[in-house]
């Protein structure tokens, strides 16, 4: 039974049916009712993430990490007369929530922004349309069954894969909404589109201009999590990204930020370590900053039968242990708020892909960039004039990568400038399954269309968007574990102000992150802003991997995707006992046990049972909603 999921349902007699069964997948769904009493949202979620206001026919709910209080939301609904009047108020939420709006029977349904972390489903049934946060809820409640390419897909070619393949649910009848669209449904005619209302800025801004506009969107996305929150506790690995929310938290509410936190490292090369001292003697000495061992347990790869998510396969099943570990560990000690730097890496590290935008518009500053990353990633110059001279489009890019589903991966110092990471199918793959993923990758050919006009700009978006799927499931785990989990770096501000700023100043060849780096500057230690290196957990990963192998082979010995004809056991066994070169192989076997352990999961929900009446916030501006009756 799951613990949080909600829906949005049509205002008529028949949607306290929806509620029943949903009591089946929910245990005791809250319900908060339209102005006839009819239920309009159905679900659980998690205690203060509903905040519901209404000024006249308009009722707007937030449900999310409390970006804005009740009193506040009736002032900014006023004067909104229609659904697109809510444009100027989802800009100006700060945090990561959903909102869902009814305004004279127009319902508009919407997740927090490009990254995803809150994404928005539907599907109809007969002449209804339902939407909803998860699409295991909707699933479980109409029956769907399960979509056998979506998953083939998922196993050939890895959890992490580019949108449009990563938006797909795994249910037949269940669709999801582009993170930049919202859903309007029109109940009066029965029908639904999905809208755009975020486009990714122009980068035309210089580094000087941005990099203001990034410290202020990034001040105030940690302010919308620290202020009030009670105690806060923050990572501190020792990385630009976490480091930074930590010093802007001690900026803003030196007396709300109480622990940091980090795991210590296993391999004597990671200097994360170095750096994270270094930042902890420079923050208030109030703070206490925790290290757990490096050792386990927990290990990586420990318990790898358990299931992270019911909703998708969780791309990063190896350190799931370390997660819950962490959020049990918070909890214990006081904390109520996590922050965290996932997004910074996507937002401020270098992908290359610019390039080919570059030399069209720069070519002599391209040159020197070409120079640069050639000498950093030892590209062959050929090779490198051959890649940004490829007159690839997007759609032509998936056909590729179906074309070349079986051949050998590139090899090792091939410039990456396509479309995405080229997609190849894991040699335990069945032909069942490459079958199946091919005819998927040229279906989703037919439809591609880029995030951006410009590769960069597309890349960095199609990257926050891959990446935000994993992270949406983190919040959950965190969640589970009594704290809630945020990730400034993803708010839609952030992202918009990083993306304002001309590609190749936000990213070269010879500095690292230097974006963030000149946002943070005079906040951030310089020794931090100025760091050139990352740490790597390699020696984690083998110790893990060495320890808990012979508990993952024999959960493949029975093993569900196996069943369905998708992978063949005894390749997947050769290769992971054969040597290893790289950690290939084991990232790949990470996100095959997202997919094993999602599919023994999936079953039929319970028996219904009764249903209580929402508790929420509420501001009312004319006439109290009245409670839904129970169904």
């Amino acid at each position: 039974m799951l613990s949080q999921g909600w829906l949005v349902l049509p205002d008529r007699a028949d949607s306290r049916s929806w509620v029943l069964a949903m009591s089946a997948v929910l245990g005791s769904p809250e319900v908060v009712p339209y102005a006839s009493g009819r239920p309009w949202l159905a679900g659980r979620w998690a205690p203060g993430e509903l905040t519901v206001a209404r000024a006249g026919s308009v009722r707007v709910a937030v449900i999310g990490s409390r970006p804005v209080t009740a009193t506040r939301l009736t002032e900014l609904i006023a004067r909104v007369r229609r659904v697109a009047d809510l444009d100027t108020l989802v800009r100006g939420l700060s945090g990561s929530a959903h909102v869902v709006a009814e305004v004279d029977g127009v319902l508009r349904v919407q997740g927090s922004g490009p990254a995803g972390l809150r994404r928005v489903l539907h599907t109809r049934v007969g002449d209804a349309v339902v939407a909803g946060d998860r699409a295991d809820v909707l699933a479980a409640v109409t029956g769907a069954d399960i979509d056998e390419r979506v998953l083939a897909a998922r196993v050939a070619c890895g959890a992490l894969v580019p949108p449009p393949l990563n938006d797909l649910p795994f249910w037949h009848g269940i669709r999801a909404v582009a993170p930049d669209h919202y859903l309007r449904i029109d109940h009066r005619t029965g029908t639904a589109e999905a809208v755009r209302w975020w486009c990714p800025p122009v980068p035309e801004q210089s580094m000087a201009e941005g990099a203001g506009a990034v410290r202020e969107a990034l001040r105030t996305a940690v302010a919308a999590r620290v202020s009030g929150a009670g105690n806060v506790s923050a990572d501190l690995s020792g990385g630009m990204d976490s480091t930074s929310l930590c010093f802007l938290t001690a900026e803003i509410q030196p007396e709300a930020l109480q622990v940091t936190f980090r795991w210590a490292e296993s391999d004597a090369s990671n200097d994360d370590g170095v750096y994270a001292v270094h930042a902890a003697t420079a923050l208030p000495t109030t703070i206490e900053h925790l290290v757990l061992p490096a050792v386990g347990p927990p290990w990586d790869f420990d318990n790898p039968s358990d299931l992270a998510d019911t909703e998708t396969p969780f791309p990063f099943a190896r350190v799931q242990a370390r997660f819950r570990h962490t959020a049990e560990f918070l909890t214990g000690r006081g904390a109520r708020v996590h922050l965290a730097g996932q997004g910074g890496d996507e937002l401020f590290d270098e992908f290359p892909h610019y390039l080919h935008d570059l030399l069209r518009r720069r070519p002599w500053t391209a040159l020197k960039h070409i120079r640069g990353f050639g000498a950093l990633l030892h590209w062959p110059l050929p090779a490198v004039l051959a890649a940004l001279h490829d007159p690839q489009d997007l759609p032509g890019w998936w056909r590729a990568q179906a074309d070349q589903l079986t051949a050998p991966p590139p090899a090792r110092y091939t410039p990456d400038l396509g479309w995405g990471h080229p997609l190849r199918a894991q040699t335990w793959s069945t032909p069942t399954a490459i079958d199946a993923t091919r005819d998927l990758l040229y279906e989703l050919a037919e439809q591609a269309s880029p995030l951006a006009p410009q590769r960069g700009q597309h890349t960095t978006l199609a990257v926050l968007r891959m990446a935000g799927s994993g992270y949406r499931q983190m919040l959950r785990l965190f969640t589970t574990g009594g704290i809630q989990l945020d990730m400034p770096f993803l708010d839609t501000s952030v992202i918009e102000a990083a993306l304002a700023v001309r590609a190749h100043e936000r990213r070269t060849p010879w500095r690292y992150k230097p974006l963030l780096a000149e946002a943070m500057r005079g906040i951030l230690p310089d020794t931090i802003a100025g760091r050139a290196t990352k740490g790597h957990f390699s020696e984690d990963l083998r110790l893990g991997l060495k320890r808990n192998l012979p508990a993952i082979l024999d959960l493949f010995t029975d093993s569900a995707l196996a069943a369905h004809g998708l992978i063949d056991p005894d390749a997947l066994r050769s290769r992971l006992l054969a040597p290893q070169v790289d950690h290939a192989t084991t990232f790949a076997l990470e996100h095959l046990l997202g997919a094993e352990t999602w599919l023994r999961n999936t079953h039929t929900p319970p028996t219904p049972v009764p249903i209580p009446v929402a508790r929420t916030e509420t501001a009312d501006k004319g006439n109290a909603d009245e409670p839904a009756p129970a169904p």
